[in-house]
């Protein structure tokens, strides 16, 4: 497990799928108007397409946010693209809103930290994945994130020089088992979070001093009300990821 720089410990608020609170989420324009409201990282899901390329979307498919009973996997980037995701919204006021690239993503926003999810539970897509990164210079800001284990091993496997959050058996380690045996099993770099998980809570101010005394970030989703957001920040949490970081930003100007 790499260390955590004062740097990397900078409180980071995130737009969780930028800020779709007010906007389709995981769209140019709203990871514009989560920055634009105050975040300084963004958090997004990504799927790749059948023509080899990552797309920006949280769901497998273009059901809820398009009305398109297509799967991203079995799709090509264009046709993806043909995806009005403000159908979901049900706002005819916004118009037509396009499903990005990851690709594009990096490029329309340079220097944004990124937390990256890569939704399906596939570890062969992890290669074209880090060689999109890495075309784009962007490892030392993405961290890489999944819910599936087997992804997140082979992310470190393949050595990306990035960060990485703790797989789901790495989180559950850190909660259970004792202080001297937790470091051995910690691989990664940041604890991406619910304060709850399965009835168990992941919020203690002790849960979150192991954390930090271990190096380790640890950013908490999807907070919403500006009082649990400065709870968590007091107890030493480092970020919050918010679908409306403008509610949260008034808090982190009171800890910066």
């Amino acid at each position: 497990m790499s260390g955590v720089s004062d740097r990397e410990y900078r409180l980071r608020l995130y737009g969780h799928r930028g800020a779709p609170a007010h906007l389709p989420e995981n769209t140019l324009p709203a990871f514009e108007r989560a920055l634009a409201d105050g975040a300084n990282s963004l958090e997004i899901d990504v799927h790749p397409t059948a023509d080899g390329h990552f797309v920006v979307a949280h769901d497998p498919d273009g059901r809820r946010m398009a009305g398109v009973a297509e799967e991203i996997r079995t799709s090509t980037l264009d046709q993806v693209k043909e995806w009005n995701v403000a159908a979901g919204v049900g706002r005819a006021d916004l118009g037509r809103h396009s499903i990005p690239s990851l690709a594009e993503t990096l490029d329309a926003f340079p220097e944004v930290p990124m937390s990256v999810d890569l939704k399906p539970d596939d570890p062969d897509a992890v290669t074209p994945l880090l060689e999109v990164i890495a075309r784009h210079g962007a490892e030392d800001r993405v961290t890489l994130a999944s819910f599936s284990n087997r992804v997140v091993h082979r992310i470190r496997q393949l050595g990306y020089p990035g960060r990485t959050t703790l797989s789901k058996t790495e989180v559950a380690v850190l909660r259970f088992l004792p202080a001297p045996l937790v470091k051995k099993f910690i691989s990664g770099n940041s604890a991406h979070i619910p304060v709850v998980h399965s009835g168990i809570r992941l919020d203690g101010g002790r849960f979150i001093r192991r954390c930090r005394a271990l190096g380790l970030r640890v950013d908490y989703w999807v907070v919403d009300d500006p009082e649990e957001a400065r709870r968590l920040l007091d107890l030493g949490a480092t970020g919050i990821m918010s679908d409306d970081p403008a509610r949260i930003a008034p808090v982190f100007d009171a800890f910066r």
